[in-house]
């Protein structure tokens, strides 16, 4: 007889830990210290930095188990290196960039083992994206397809794909654009019926959904969205915890998320909020690490 092999659960489907990094303190010094999060969504204490101290850019899982942390802003201007995570958290020197330099760009998965960087700031807002292989490396520009926007947010959903989110073209906008399992990006989706807004963040949650939250709409707000298995958007969800921008996310414990560090009025933030498995977001956990902005954030293992 064959042996009878259980079905994947959720909490099977994802990494297991995530990792916080980079970002600024006030009056723009750069950090590139990492914070990273248990498969119980717990925080550590700050990891000495790696690699080129930058902010607003951005990270994404690849070869299943590993991260990415790409691009940003440096004393210099706009930055293109990356910085890959191994499977135990442990962050590279720079890697020589590929692509366009930018910042206030997004990343997430897709194809269950790749990732994807897109949007953002050169001289101008723009759509380019550059492809992750599963084995870190980074594609030179594909032409942008949607509409070229900065200070958006993107996450995986249905297990193998992606959706880029929200974000300004110099005015805010709530549009979206769906990735395939192939790393195609879609053009526009109509306007999803979330508030406009930009500076949020996004992970995924339940192993197959997405959800962006917080950011700022005029003023800070706590509010999300749920991404279905279908990459659907969903109606405002009456935020909770501190109203902030400026923040990042990855996934934890396999079906999880966690919102971490941002923006608050005057303060630089470090405290968390993790979303269950249903996608429910709890109140502030006390904050661990250097309060920081403009970070990145993925998930490994």
């Amino acid at each position: 007889m064959f042996p009878i092999i259980p079905a994947a659960s959720a909490a099977d489907s994802g990494n297991q830990e995530g990792i916080f990094g980079y970002g600024s303190l006030a009056g723009g010094s750069w950090q590139s210290v990492t914070n990273l999060v248990s498969n119980a969504g717990v925080v550590s204490t700050d990891v000495a930095g790696v690699g080129t101290a930058r902010g607003y850019l951005a990270a994404c899982e690849y070869g299943e188990d590993k991260g990415i942390f790409g691009y940003g802003h440096d004393v210099v201007g706009n930055a293109s290196m990356t910085n890959l995570v191994s499977n135990t958290g442990v962050v590279s020197t720079d890697v020589t960039g590929v692509g366009s330099a930018r910042h206030m760009l997004a990343g997430c998965g897709y194809g269950e083992d790749k990732g994807i960087f897109g949007f953002g700031w050169i001289s101008a807002a723009t759509a380019i994206t550059n492809l992750v292989s599963n084995a870190g490396v980074v594609s030179t520009d594909v032409a942008g397809v949607g509409t070229a926007r900065k200070q958006v947010a993107a996450c995986e959903y249905g297990s193998d794909k992606g959706i880029f989110g929200f974000g300004t073209t110099g005015t805010r906008v709530s549009i979206t654009n769906l990735v395939s399992n192939a790393g195609v990006v879609a053009t526009d989706q109509a306007a999803t019926t979330g508030t406009s807004r930009v500076l949020l963040a996004a992970c995924g949650y339940g192993g197959d959904k997405g959800i962006f939250g917080y950011g700022h709409d005029g003023s800070a707000t706590a509010v999300t969205n749920l991404v279905s298995n279908a990459g659907v958007v969903s109606t405002d969800v009456t935020g909770v915890g501190t109203v902030r921008w400026y923040l990042s996310a990855c996934e934890y414990g396999g079906d999880k998320g966690i919102f971490g560090y941002g923006y608050a009025g005057s303060s630089m933030m470090s405290m968390t909020n993790l979303v269950s498995n249903a996608g429910v977001v709890s109140t502030d956990v006390t904050g661990v690490g250097t309060g920081r902005t403009d970070s990145a954030a993925c998930s490994f293992n």
